[in-house]
């Protein structure tokens, strides 16, 4: 095919507009530099009234907003899932990894749940405490500072609590406990567990005119219209646009692969334009690949020359390697008191007012790392399957709830706010055994090769699912509730879910000082070509017990004062 080459050459080329690129976008664009930024989704505007779903009750869709055309209910802001029809990924030895993905500006921080936690002194430096994985080439000292820029820039609210490895930062006000937040409260103090205001990246108060603020209507994963909650597209690149940066859009382009000369250093991208499907090359000085941790290694991957034979940045052999995604395990609890409740507003913010940091002490438990603890319930809008498990309450109670009619109606009133739910999100252990790497017979609808999947949980992850459901239980007791279900056996991998489903992936091009062992330098520049970076999560050395976007976000403004300078310096 004849590929459409543009004969303008960009300071810049960022793949992918989420949570990485966005920061990008706007650091490089503010520097002075012509970006263009190439999505695979289409424009997102979550103020603009032809895509916005917030607001908007279930009952307004033909579904009841269930989660038949998007895997988060009709109305969740996230174009993708796990599957997407023409976008097909494989998976050998049994594996049973998930990957989703956003197709759209932005991409999955339209939809996510804002919760917004800094990696820890100890998080950089794992294997020096318990000999597993490997140390990052950096502490928490070097990110502290751009941790501290991402808070202000964007907005967390939160509490200072001088814990050791959950830093505090610059908060704004935390809302405070819903009602059934405080009956977590009462039972995770009986289990001597501690509960501490959450994390999240909305605004509780303003910060800047541009933005406006939480009026609590707790849909956050439809993408605020108000911009009040962080999205990569509303509190980075619009602002940038606005700015002046020179900033030009590429979107529902699918980029293949990445341009190499005879020298080995990249030039620039192809791409496929999803709407007249031809291939166009985008021509830069400087790469920055952010279209997510698999996407990344997949184009990187699918990048080979005569020099990078293997796939660009493939010296080591590690490219896909290293795959790891956040444990994860839940659990919901029928609560008695909270039965036949005063129906009235109590929405919130998005997410859970109130959280439980990893507590525990590893030297006295059978597995490594840790995880915290997730909570949610309350009076949330109703839609189409919500409320309460129909076959463990009758198990419990011993009589026949819900049904048809009045009798449907009544229950549902009658248990509408008595159900808690409790999660778990851990830290699992980076393997090279767990990876992705290029399926050779199969591409998608673009004619792009495809990823095919290897990944397995080791028993580090299973013990620490049945150290969540031992806790479970012991807080779901002290609230005075009652577990729904039975609790998961060791057949059941303790009720760890599959690989993927929290979406939290990261390390396929994790950083390193030696070149024989990472993929990135702790610039998160490739140590093969040194005009191409990598600002989503691909670096990580490892996970964490947290969620990684607050992380993704300072290691992308790092990075890209770090281009800056270089190309001040003329090296790169």
């Amino acid at each position: 095919m004849q590929i459409k080459e543009s004969p303008e050459i960009f300071d810049a080329i960022i793949v992918g507009s989420g949570a990485g690129g966005g920061m990008a976008t706007k650091i490089l664009s503010e520097a002075g530099l012509n970006i263009a930024v190439i999505e695979a989704g289409p424009f997102f505007d979550p103020a603009n009234p032809e895509s916005r779903t917030q607001l908007k009750w279930s009952y307004e869709s033909p579904r009841r907003g269930a989660s038949t055309t998007r895997d988060f209910g009709d109305f969740d802001a996230a174009y993708g899932g796990w599957d997407i029809e023409g976008e097909p990924y494989t998976k050998k030895n049994g594996t049973k990894f998930d990957w989703f993905r956003s197709r759209m500006l932005g991409g999955r921080t339209n939809h996510w749940g804002r919760i917004s936690l800094r990696f820890g002194p100890l998080d950089f430096k794992r294997k020096s405490l318990d000999g597993l994985g490997d140390d990052w080439p950096i502490s928490y000292d070097d990110v502290k500072p751009y941790y501290d820029k991402v808070d202000k820039l964007i907005g967390v609210f939160g509490s200072n609590e001088n814990l050791p490895n959950d830093p505090d930062g610059f908060f704004l006000p935390a809302p405070k406990p819903r009602l059934h937040e405080m009956y977590y409260i009462k039972g995770a103090r009986k289990a001597n567990v501690p509960v501490y205001p959450s994390r999240l990246s909305i605004l509780t108060k303003a910060i800047n005119n541009e933005r406006g603020v939480c009026f609590y209507c707790s849909q956050c994963n439809r993408s605020c219209s108000a911009y009040a909650d962080f999205s990569s597209g509303s509190c980075l690149i619009f602002p940038a646009q606005k700015s002046g940066g020179q900033i030009k859009l590429f979107t529902d382009s699918m980029v293949r692969e990445v341009v190499i000369d005879d020298s080995g250093r990249a030039t620039g991208v192809i791409f496929i334009n999803k709407l007249d499907r031809k291939e166009y090359k985008l021509n830069a000085k400087v790469i920055v690949l952010a279209a997510s941790a698999c996407s990344t290694a997949r184009i990187l991957l699918n990048s080979k020359s005569k020099i990078h034979k293997d796939g660009l940045g493939n010296s080591s052999g590690l490219v896909g390697k290293y795959l790891h995604d956040s444990t994860g395990s839940n659990r919901s609890a029928f609560v008695p008191d909270l039965m036949d409740r005063e129906t009235y507003n109590e929405d919130g913010v998005g997410g859970m007012h109130v959280y439980t940091p990893w507590w525990g002490n590893n030297k006295k438990l059978d597995f490594p790392r840790g995880y915290h603890i997730e909570i949610s319930g309350g009076l949330r809008m109703p839609a189409y399957g919500f409320g309460f498990n129909i076959d463990a309450l009758n198990k419990f109670i011993g009589a026949n709830v819900g049904g048809y009619g009045n009798d449907l109606r009544n229950d549902v009133k009658k248990f509408y706010g008595a159900i808690v739910g409790i999660s778990g999100r851990g830290e699992s252990i980076p393997m090279e055994s767990n990876y992705c790497e290029i399926d050779p017979n199969v591409v998608d609808e673009w004619g792009i090769p495809v990823l095919r999947f290897h990944y397995e949980w080791s028993k580090h992850e299973k013990l620490q699912a049945k150290h969540m459901h031992d806790t479970f239980e012991e807080i779901i007791d002290g609230m005075g509730g009652h577990a729904l279900g039975d609790k998961p056996t060791e057949e059941e991998d303790f009720g760890l879910l599959a690989p993927g489903r929290i979406i939290h992936e990261v390390g396929t091009t994790r950083m390193g000082d030696d070149p024989k062992k990472s993929v990135t330098n702790k610039y998160q520049q490739l140590h093969d070509v040194d005009n191409v970076f990598i600002v989503d999560a691909g670096p990580f050395v490892s996970q964490a017990d947290k969620n990684p976007t607050w992380t993704i976000l300072a290691l992308s403004w790092r990075t890209c004062d770090y281009i800056v300078s270089e190309l001040k310096k003329q090296n790169i």
